[in-house]
């Protein structure tokens, strides 16, 4: 048995499809992985770590371009460390902004349940007939 996953095996882990782990190939994500004996693609372990990083920065919205920034300097290695963190700390920030816009947002939603459950509908529109000629 060779060594590493399988395509299948990788969107089983992460929860990505086949067709998203190629377009991560050629948008710069990931590298391309080793190829097995037959020419399928072969992922290891560290491919493995880069998705999972990868997939929590999308579905925190960070944008294609800057999860392809963030690849490139880990390829780089050790030496970008200090620029990693800038650009996550960046990220996170981000991310705290659109959770407070959030709360902001359930905050409103709350009050309104409260004040239908209290049988407040002030705010509700009122229909009223047209006269008829």
């Amino acid at each position: 048995m060779e060594a590493g996953f399988t395509i299948a095996e990788v969107a089983e882990h992460t929860g990505l499809t086949a067709h998203t782990l190629r377009y991560y190939e050629r948008a710069g994500l990931l590298s391309p992985p080793s190829r097995g004996t037959n020419g399928h693609r072969r992922y290891s372990e560290l491919d493995l770590g880069m998705l999972r990083i990868l997939t929590r920065l999308r579905a925190t919205g960070m944008s294609i371009a800057e999860m392809r920034r963030y690849a490139q300097l880990c390829r780089s290695g050790p030496a970008t460390f200090e620029a990693r963190r800038v650009l996550l700390e960046e990220h996170r920030q981000q991310v705290l902004d659109r959770i407070a816009g959030l709360r902001a947002d359930l905050e409103s939603i709350e009050t309104k349940i409260k004040l239908y459950a209290e049988g407040d509908s002030r705010d509700l529109p009122v229909r009223r007939e047209r006269a008829r000629p």
